[in-house]
């Protein structure tokens, strides 16, 4: 089975790009983030012409995410509420960020993690509440399944091996001390794998380049996309790579500054 996540930056303004890529790669799952549209809007028919299922959250202009599966998904939920309770959530599932669903012994959970702005702000502050919300979530989820997929925009680059330049990454967005340690807390000590890093333990490859500077053709990227699995899934993965090759597409649209991140996994 293959699993993919990919910021898409606006799925109706990548819909090209996005049913390009599934025709070419025709993953399994494909996990969206970033899809800047409400339910009723989603370009369902695209992806149904494809033999994909859409299971979606998205809100207008902002966040949004969004699950294409080419086999039913069952128990699809959105938000942190239905695994940890409204009361606990309070403010933190207003913007649409998480989506869950399972397709046989496997839950898919996949993330949008806010970006914090800047470190200091409140929105960086929210990102820390957000992230310590989401240990919550996931520790509950693992206490009834054992084997579980974490993926999405995490917004964060876990060490410097994932920075092309890490001078100063302590006092920038997305490489913070706090920002890592919320990560570790909230993924990693609970016992979930960077697959990606297992399998590519080298630097210099990245999920991310900005529009600006000639980012991408100068290789100045950022690695934030990931796929974290539980301890008994990550036995199964065989491999898990970077497709750099969308963020080179300039036609019929602009690419995203995101690039699909796969993941297989023997589930025998």
């Amino acid at each position: 089975m293959k699993i993919a996540t990919w910021n898409v930056n606006s799925i109706r303004t990548r819909l090209a790009h996005v049913t390009t890529w599934l025709k070419e790669n025709p993953v399994d799952v494909l996990c969206l983030q970033e899809t800047k549209v409400e339910d009723q809007a989603f370009p369902n028919s695209a992806f149904e012409a494809l033999g994909y299922q859409a299971y979606i959250s998205g809100q207008k202009s902002y966040n949004g995410v969004a699950l294409l599966s080419r086999a039913p998904l069952q128990t699809v939920s959105a938000g942190f509420a239905p695994i940890v309770g409204e009361a606990t959530v309070t403010d933190l599932d207003e913007q649409k960020r998480v989506i869950c669903g399972r397709i046989g012994e496997m839950s898919i959970v996949n993330l949008y993690v806010p970006n914090g702005s800047e470190v200091g702000s409140e929105k960086y502050q929210y990102k820390l509440r957000w992230l310590a919300l989401l240990r919550d979530y996931l520790k509950t989820l693992l206490q009834q399944h054992s084997k579980i997929l974490v993926c999405g925009d995490f917004n964060i680059a876990p060490d410097d091996r994932d920075i092309h330049n890490p001078a100063g990454r302590e006092h920038h967005i997305m490489a913070s001390a706090a920002e890592r340690q919320a990560l570790q807390q909230a993924v990693l000590d609970l016992g979930f794998v960077d697959i990606f890093r297992q399998f590519n333990p080298e630097g210099g490859q990245f999920t991310w380049w900005d529009y600006r500077a000639a980012a991408f053709p100068r290789n100045m990227g950022w690695r934030i996309d990931h796929h974290y699995l539980s301890p008994q899934l990550s036995q199964q993965a065989v491999s898990c790579t970077i497709d750099r090759l969308p963020r080179g597409w300039d036609e019929p649209c602009k690419p995203s500054d995101h690039v699909p991140v796969i993941v297989e996994l023997n589930l025998g």
